[in-house]
This record gives C-alpha cells, sequence and structure tokens, in this order.
C-alpha cells in the first residue's frame, strides 16, 4: 500500500490506494451519503462514504465522526472524481486516534469572526483555520527562499548567544535576569557576535533566530519577542556591496513563495510580484528635501523620520519608481550607534542601511566601523564606557577585514507581503507587554 503522508500529495490516478491522517474540519449528511472533509497542513481532501456500499461497522465510525476529530483514513481514489476540489477517497479503513472532549471556543473555521485577543488566548486552536496555517507555510517558504540564496552564496549558518553579560546595545529596552547570581541580559540583536565572527575569518554568516526589546509599545508592529534572517560579509567595498546582497536575498525568497504558495496566496487574495532589482536608493541629505515637499519636517543632521514619513516615503517611492521595496542610506552619525561605520570626508553622515517595505522599516544594517581607534573615539563620542565594551572592542586590536551585514524582521516582513495588519498575526505565540501565554 502506498503511503501518503500529506493530502496535497494524494494523487488524482483512479483506484489507487493511499493512507493518509488529519483532522475532521465539517461533516455533511445526505440521505444516500455521508461527506467528512479532512484537512492537514497542506489542504483538505474529500471523503465520500455511500451509505448501501459501505460495511456497517465502517459505518459505525463514518456517523461517528465530528469536527475536530482526529483520524487516519485508508482508502481507494475512485474511477471517477467528482469532489468539486479536485480529488477524494473512499475509505476502507478509519481510525480515530483523538475525539475531542470539548466544544471549541472560538470558531475554528472563521465564518464567525473572533477578536484577536480570544483567538490568541486560543492560538493553537486558531491555527488550525485554513487562513492562518496558510500564513506559516507562506513564511516557511520564505525563509526557505533566504537559505537557499545564501547558500548559493556560500554563506555559512551560525548561532550566537542569547544570553549577553552586558546588554548589547545598553539603554533600557533590555531584559534582565538572573544567571547563577549575576545579572545577565537577552540580546537586542546578535549583530556583535557576528561581527567578532568576521574578525575570526568566517567572511560569511548568516543567523536566524530571536532578539528581545524592553519597549512598552503595544503597536501593531511592535512586540517584545521577535525573529531575524541576519548575514555578515566581509571584504566589502561599502555599504552598497551589503545593499546588493540584501536586495537579491529578498528577491529570491519572494520569488519562491510567488512559485510554491499559490494556494495559500489566493486566501489572502494576492497577486506576489517579485520585486525587479535593483530597489531604489534614498540617501539623507536628500531626503530631508524630499521629506519637506511631502509636508514632513525634520531637524536636519539630528533626526531622521517618524513612522508617519517612513509611510510617506514609501508611497512616494511606489509612485516614482514603481517599487514596493527601497533602501535608505547615510543617516545621520548623531542617531546611529557606535559600531557604525562614517564617511571618513562627512563624518556627519553614517554608512548605515535601511530596507522599507511598503512604507514599513523591514531591515538595518550597513557597514561597520572595523578600525579600532575609531571604534572607541566613536563609543566615547556617545558616552558609553568603553571598559564594558571591552569583551567586543578589543579584538579589533588584532586585525578586521572590512565587513558589513544587516537583520530582517521575518514577522514584519510576512506582514507586509501578505497585506496583514497585526504583526501578531504572523507569529505563532506573539510575546507583548501585555501577554506572555500560550
Amino acid at each position: 500500500m502506498m503511503r501518503v503522508t500529506y493530502i496535497k500529495d494524494v494523487p488524482r490516478t483512479p483506484g489507487i490506494k493511499v493512507r493518509i491522517g488529519g483532522r475532521v474540519s465539517r461533516v455533511n449528511d445526505l440521505k444516500s451519503a455521508r461527506f467528512v472533509w479532512l484537512r492537514d497542513v497542506t489542504g483538505a481532501i474529500q471523503i465520500t462514504v455511500i451509505k448501501s456500499k459501505t460495511d456497517p461497522k465502517l459505518m459505525e465510525t463514518v456517523n461517528e465522526l465530528m469536527p475536530n476529530y482526529f483520524v487516519v483514513i485508508e482508502g481507494t481514489v475512485p474511477p471517477e472524481i467528482k469532489a468539486a476540489r479536485g480529488v477524494e477517497i473512499i475509505p476502507e479503513r478509519i481510525e480515530i486516534v483523538s475525539r475531542p472532549q470539548a466544544i471549541s471556543p472560538i470558531d475554528i473555521e472563521g465564518v464567525m469572526e473572533t477578536g484577536i485577543d480570544k483567538r490568541l488566548d486560543w492560538r493553537a486552536l486558531d491555527l488550525r483555520n485554513p487562513k492562518q496555517t496558510a500564513i506559516f507555510v507562506i513564511q516557511s517558504k520564505l525563509m526557505e527562499g533566504m537559505q537557499k540564496y545564501l547558500y548559493s552564496q556560500r554563506f555559512m549558518q551560525t548561532f550566537t548567544p542569547s544570553l549577553m553579560g552586558v546588554s548589547s546595545e545598553g539603554g533600557s529596552e533590555v531584559f534582565t535576569l538572573r544567571h547563577f547570581g549575576k545579572n545577565a541580559f537577552l540580546r537586542q540583536d546578535p549583530q556583535l557576535h557576528r561581527q567578532l565572527l568576521m574578525l575570526a575569518g568566517f567572511e560569511k554568516i548568516y543567523e536566524i533566530g530571536p532578539s528581545w526589546r524592553a519597549e512598552l509599545s503595544n503597536t501593531p508592529f511592535h512586540m517584545t519577542e521577535h525573529r531575524t534572517c541576519a548575514a555578515e560579509l566581509s571584504f566589502i567595498d561599502d555599504e552598497k556591496d551589503v545593499i546588493r546582497v540584501e536586495e537579491n536575498l529578498i528577491m529570491n525568497a519572494i520569488k519562491l513563495v510567488a512559485e510554491e504558495c499559490q494556494e495559500e496566496l489566493k486566501l489572502f487574495n494576492i497577486e506576489l510580484n517579485v520585486p525587479k532589482v535593483p530597489f531604489p536608493v534614498l540617501e539623507f541629505p536628500g531626503i530631508y528635501d524630499t521629506l519637506e515637499e511631502l509636508g514632513f519636517k525634520s531637524q536636519r543632521g539630528k533626526e531622521d523620520y517618524n513612522k508617519q514619513g517612513e509611510a510617506a516615503l514609501g508611497k512616494y517611492v511606489k509612485e516614482k519608481y514603481g517599487s514596493d521595496f527601497f533602501f535608505v542610506n547615510r543617516f545621520p552619525s548623531a542617531i546611529k550607534p557606535f559600531y557604525v561605520m562614517r564617511f571618513d570626508n562627512e563624518p556627519e553622515w553614517a554608512r548605515s542601511v535601511d530596507l522599507v517595505y511598503k512604507g514599513l522599516e523591514m531591515s538595518s544594517g550597513g557597514q561597520r566601523e572595523h578600525r579600532y581607534n575609531k571604534i572607541i573615539e566613536q563609543a566615547k563620542e556617545k558616552g558609553l564606557d568603553v571598559d564594558n565594551l571591552a569583551w567586543f572592542t578589543e579584538f579589533f586590536k588584532y586585525g578586521a577585514p572590512p565587513h558589513g551585514g544587516f537583520s530582517i524582521g521575518i514577522e514584519r516582513l510576512t506582514m507586509r507581503m501578505l497585506d496583514i495588519q497585526n504583526i501578531r498575526e504572523t507569529t505563532l505565540f506573539p510575546r507583548t507587554p501585555d501577554r506572555l501565554v500560550p
């Protein structure tokens, strides 16, 4: 007997025997037949039971089936497929592996609208909804596309610490915990350790993992825990080399989603367009003039733009260049961390790059400062305690290649790609200032 793990893989070949497992999502009982819709992570299939042609003992099992039963079914693809969705099975054996003990507190099939807070309270049930499942099928394919591209460019996957002896970026937005009698911190960004791997000679690395920010924010765009795909590379000429890698990473990842997630994308009524490279690049100080034309004013050299200005720039780029993506370069160095390289002949500007997608920041990055004296000078200028940074800065005394990188927010990218309005929808189990369970 052929064993088919996923419903999507059931062939349309008449007479072929299959074995599948899944959750009953719907049952329709007619006079002559009973139809059971079985669902797994890849889709749904119709189980057709003709009452007059079914063994009485098997019919007893069929009659028991209700939504949220988990079953394993062995059966045959009929000679003539009549199911509206294209595939069906005539069952020969049904094993009930789990019976629900209670009625679901939320409508899993999405017929009745349920508020997001209640759905998140019952997240494991909420994720049974086909549209919710599709978000994470798409997100998984997006990450597969990123990793395929990075491997094709000979990037090596690495893992850096989540626990820090000192806060990675300083400030108040850091979670503190006890580590054998001493204070430790959850990383805000693993970038400094990625830089150390450049000094180690790894040259091209990437990392997928979580970061944390103790930010008391309940906007649709923020969480206290988020995941990123981050890359770092050596022997760059400048930040433009980083831009080229990032835009090709995005393009290849979205291309894979567009090719392999058509059924899932239909649930969102989205025709996903693969972005064209190169992406437009806007630079300071010219951005100030553009922002003023759009009705936004900023202190030149001392700040960049707010969320409203960012969204306005997104519309501006879409109208002028026809692109949903664009980069912002040459941020004011006054607002950037000590490790960002500045332009030697114009130190008021930093080689710092953000990627914006549909008016929302997706990533930050650029060229890092690799010269020891400059790093120390910039750290002091920022008012930082250089002794607390010694764990990082001391290694630069022994030589470092020119390098740079970026860190892309996975949930934010998924959110914008699917035109979802709340980042919690693109996070399996979101963590916010008021949510730590389930």
